[in-house]
C-alpha cells in the first residue's frame, strides 16, 4: 500500500512507518511545516520515501493520512484528487481538545475541524475521542504504539527525567509552573527542545537525539510527566518501555497507561513530590515498579498491536 502523510509528529510517524508498506513523505526546498521530509533524528526506514509536490502528482497514491486541516486543500492542489472523494483518506487527530486553539469551542464542546467533514476521524486516546465533539463523523481509537528500545533501566543518576519540548512557551500545558515545587524534592534533568530556556534551581536542561535519550532517561532513579494537558505523552510510554518507575500527573489518559504497582499517579503535586522521593531513596522500589510499568506498557502500547490496527482500518477504507 502507499501511504501519503507529511512529516507532522516525529515519534508518532517513527512507529507508524516501521509497517510493511511505502511511506511518501512530502518533501519542499525549504524543508517546511508542509514539507519537513524524512526525520532527521529518528531513526525510519528506506520504506518512508520523500516525493516532491511535482513527484506526488505522477504517484501512485492508495490512501491519505491527514493530520491538518489544512491538508486537505494540499493535497487537492497537489495530486489533484479530494481526499475522501477521489482518493481514500482518514484524518488522524493527535491532540487532545483545545491544543493549540484548534477546533471552536471550549473544553468539553470543543467542535472537531473535520466533524461531519465524511472522513473518519482515528484519535489516539479513548480520552479525545470522548472530549472531542467529532458531530456525525466515524470515530476510531487506534491507541499509541512505539518501538521496544529494550530494558535499559540502570537508575544509577539520583534524579528524576522530565521530557518536554518548548517548556516556557507552552508553560501550564504542560506543568511548567509544577517543575520548581518538584525540583524541591527531587532534583530534575530535563530534556526537550528549547528546555535551555528553563532557569529553575535543582534544574539541569539537555537536548538530544532519540537514541541518546532513551540512554540518558534510563540512566535517571525515575521519569517524572508534569504535563497537565495532552493526549498521552510518548515519552511516558518510552520511559515505561525502558524499564523506569514513572511519576505522573493523573490528567486526560495517564490513569489508562500507568496501572498500579508501576508508578505513582495523582493531581496532587505533593504526593507526586513524596513518590520521586521515594524511589530515590530506595533504588530496589524504583527498579521493581519499573519492570512492572515495562511489562505493562509491552502489553497494551507494543508496536504490533498499533501497527495492526492501522492496517485493519486502512485496508476497510481502501477497500
Amino acid at each position: 500500500m502507499n501511504i501519503l502523510l507529511w512529516h507532522v509528529h516525529g515519534s508518532w510517524t517513527t512507529a507508524f512507518v516501521h509497517g510493511p508498506h511505502r511511506y511518501l513523505i512530502p518533501v519542499t526546498p525549504d524543508r517546511g511545516p508542509d514539507g519537513l521530509g524524512r526525520a532527521q533524528t529518528y531513526e525510519w526506514p528506506a520504506s518512508a520515501v520523500e516525493l516532491t509536490p511535482e513527484q506526488l502528482r505522477e504517484a501512485a497514491i492508495d490512501v491519505v493520512v491527514l493530520q491538518r486541516p489544512s491538508e486537505v486543500a494540499l493535497v487537492e492542489q497537489w495530486i489533484g484528487r479530494r481526499p475522501g472523494v477521489d482518493v481514500p483518506a482518514v484524518y488522524l487527530e493527535h491532540n487532545a481538545p483545545g491544543t493549540g486553539g484548534a477546533g471552536t469551542g471550549g473544553v468539553p464542546d470543543t467542535r472537531h475541524p473535520m466533524a461531519d467533514a465524511g472522513l473518519p476521524i482515528v484519535h489516539v486516546t479513548h480520552f479525545n475521542r470522548l472530549f472531542w465533539d467529532s458531530g456525525a463523523s466515524r470515530t476510531v481509537v487506534i491507541e499509541h504504539g512505539i518501538p521496544d528500545p529494550g530494558h535499559r533501566y540502570t537508575g544509577e543518576i539520583p534524579r528524576a527525567a522530565v521530557v518536554v519540548n518548548d517548556p516556557v512557551r507552552r508553560g501550564r500545558w504542560t506543568g511548567t509552573d509544577l517543575l520548581p515545587g518538584l525540583a524541591a524534592a527531587a532534583p530534575l534533568d530535563v530534556f526537550g527542545m528549547r528546555a535551555d530556556q528553563l532557569d529553575v534551581p535543582g534544574i539541569r536542561t539537555f537536548d538530544l537525539p532519540q537514541a541518546q535519550l532513551h540512554d540518558a532517561m534510563a540512566a535517571r532513579r525515575l521519569y517524572l510527566h508534569p504535563i497537565r494537558w495532552t493526549s498521552l505523552g510518548l515519552s511516558l510510554l518510552e520511559a515505561m518501555h525502558l524499564g523506569v518507575p514513572v511519576v505522573a500527573l493523573a490528567t486526560t489518559e495517564v490513569y489508562r497507561a500507568v496501572p498500579p504497582g508501576a508508578g505513582v499517579i495523582s493531581t496532587d503535586p505533593e504526593e507526586l513530590a513524596a513518590a520521586a522521593r521515594r524511589y530515590l531513596a530506595d533504588p530496589d522500589l524504583a527498579a521493581a515498579h519499573g519492570t512492572a510499568a515495562r511489562h505493562a506498557v509491552l502489553e497494551r502500547y507494543g508496536l504490533k498491536r498499533f501497527l495492526d490496527d492501522w492496517d485493519a482500518l486502512l485496508e476497510e477504507v481502501v477497500a
